[in-house]
């Protein structure tokens, strides 16, 4: 219906054109409000779709890379399927009020799709209503909706592409605990550790906060020394609350896990300032497997990272963002995995299957996490 009204926009502005000016005539132009002209036609036979992109926020490595392959894969699948997309990225810069106008803003501009990487997963809802309102479907990516509620609003066109948090988590815990000594290091029976969370309102940071110390105690027993620690998923942050807790605890801590290898990167810089040596008398693990931190793991110089894999999820959210386009419904969510890295093969990227997973299966599935939980 939106390509249809679009055509007789398209048809009505060019009638006009003849009319006012019948010597020197003009190519039609999309007077359609808000839309940007477009001078590129699209291939013959192909369509032309504007898709906007929402990102949390640039000053991110993750997704800086996620959203530069997205932005990439979007152009390979036009060359193959001869449509245009149109790409549209737009940085939320950490501010839940500033994504809000971008959001709203897309929706006023009628885009044909909406991608959006939510600065708050708590807002997805109201946006999402919105969205439905106005008939576009949306890919929510990298940032879980709290609930299975939220994939509710509008089923079939809404679908959240991304990992999930919880095995990331774990792939942390383990790296510490297949240690000789399971991080261990003063042989006293507990691995004394401090945590640099990137966010503590984001359920990515929650779980992999959780699981990570669930899964090591599974080994051995575990002592936060302060407060779980805040470093916003940023270098300098995570390298000042190293340093701090370094200069706090000193000798006392055993090992640190941070949410991100961004804050892993600064906490490493901490660690060497303050003359320890990761793998003789202090351990780093972190998310991400970025290309400096598997250098640094494959050096030695650094204890363990898993891969976030932007390059899945960026090509899965394409892909579906391209069935919605064509109409089809879509899975509530589809899920890669998280790979923990031994090697720098472990963290090569090749294109692998995805899981989809009804709202049903994810609330029992939830459910099972719950009951281990009590359990243990």
């Amino acid at each position: 219906m939106k390509k249809l009204l679009k055509a007789l926009l398209v048809l009505l502005a060019a009638l006009m054109i003849v009319a006012c000016s019948a010597d020197t005539p003009e190519e039609p132009v999309d007077e359609t409000p808000g839309k940007e002209t477009d001078d590129t036609p699209a291939p013959e036979g192909g369509e032309t779709y504007e898709i906007g992109v929402a990102i949390y926020q640039f000053n991110d490595n993750f997704m800086t890379l996620y959203r530069e392959e997205l932005e990439r894969y979007f152009g390979e699948l036009g060359a193959a399927d001869g449509n245009t997309y149109n790409v549209e990225i737009v940085d939320g810069s950490n501010d839940q009020a500033k994504q809000v106008d971008q959001l709203n803003n897309f929706i006023a501009q009628g885009k044909d799709l909406i991608i959006a990487n939510m600065v708050s997963p708590q807002g997805a809802d109201v946006f999402l209503q919105s969205a439905k309102d106005a008939d576009i479907p949306v890919v929510l990516i990298n940032r879980e909706p709290l609930t299975t509620a939220t994939m509710e609003i509008w089923p079939g066109k809404t679908t959240y592409v991304g990992v999930d948090a919880r095995q990331s988590g774990r792939y942390q815990g383990q790296i510490i605990a297949n240690l000789d000594n399971s991080g261990d290091i003063n042989g006293d029976g507990k691995v004394s550790y401090i945590m640099i969370m990137g966010d503590t309102e984001n359920v990515d940071a929650q779980q992999r906060t959780q699981y990570s110390i669930e899964e090591l105690e599974n080994t051995i027993e575990t002592e936060l020394l302060g407060e779980r620690l805040r470093g916003d998923w940023d270098m300098t942050k995570g390298q000042e609350l190293a340093a701090n807790a370094l200069a706090q605890f000193g000798d006392e801590i055993e090992v640190i896990f941070a949410n991100n290898d961004a804050m892993g990167q600064g906490a490493l810089t901490a660690i060497n300032a303050a003359g320890r040596t990761v793998g003789e008398d202090i351990y780093i693990v972190s998310v991400d497997a970025l290309d400096a931190v598997v250098e640094l793991v494959v050096a030695g110089e650094y204890t363990g990272t898993v891969l976030n894999d932007h390059y899945n999820q960026s090509h899965t959210a394409a892909d579906v963002a391209v069935m919605l386009l064509n109409g089809e419904d879509v899975a509530p969510y589809y899920w890669h995995d998280y790979v923990m890295i031994k090697t720098a093969a472990d963290a090569e990227l090749v294109r692998k299957d995805y899981r989809t997973e009804t709202v049903e299966e994810s609330n029992e599935r939830r459910a099972l996490l719950e009951d281990k939980e009590i359990d243990e």
